[in-house]
């Protein structure tokens, strides 16, 4: 990956959430790719990522460990990581909230309608160039979840998640003058 063109200073740093179901698989995948391609890129200083899931049945837990192996294994890290839920009081400080699947998505945009807010909320595989000339919800742009499957599930979501991941911080350097 080239670096980008940095942009102008923001007073404060572009906030990225990305969200999957129990913020134990997918998300934490996407929260470590994002931050490294965006540090890669020369704008780890202006992005902050995180990851959270719509639902509570893995509050308070670790990253799955096939998620951590996967990670470990193309390099990536992803420290200390705890499962959270987001909540609508969350939007008001993201700039982009990025949905793993269709659910997800939906969940996300029932949540926002419960603010003041109006958070750009996406399917992370629309910033995929393969992808984005599909419009949400569209199956094609899932993310699957991996964990009731074996470790090529995380394979196959860590490839899906790079693709996209490259795509968005091909854009964050407009993201973050707007």
């Amino acid at each position: 990956m080239t670096a980008v063109s940095t942009p102008s200073p923001r007073s404060t740093p572009f906030r990225i959430t990305a969200v999957c179901l129990g913020n134990i698989c997918r998300s934490p995948i996407a929260e470590a790719v994002i931050r490294d391609r965006a540090t890669t890129a020369g704008l780890g200083s202006l992005v902050t990522v995180d990851s959270a899931g719509t639902g509570d049945w893995h509050l308070g837990h670790g990253a799955d460990p096939r998620s951590l192996s996967t990670l470990a294994s193309h390099g990536y890290q992803l420290p200390g990581h705890i499962s959270r839920r987001i909540d609508a009081d969350w939007f008001d400080g993201l700039d982009l909230v990025l949905a793993m699947d269709s659910m997800n998505h939906r969940d996300l945009l029932a949540l926002a309608m419960m603010t003041d807010s109006e958070p750009d909320v996406r399917m992370l595989r629309s910033f995929d160039p393969e992808l984005a000339h599909l419009e949400a919800p569209h199956p094609d742009l899932d993310v699957p979840d991996p964990y009731y499957g074996g470790r090529d599930g995380f394979g196959a979501v860590l490839k899906m998640v790079e693709a996209a991941a490259d795509g968005l911080v091909r854009e964050l350097p407009d993201r973050l003058n707007r």
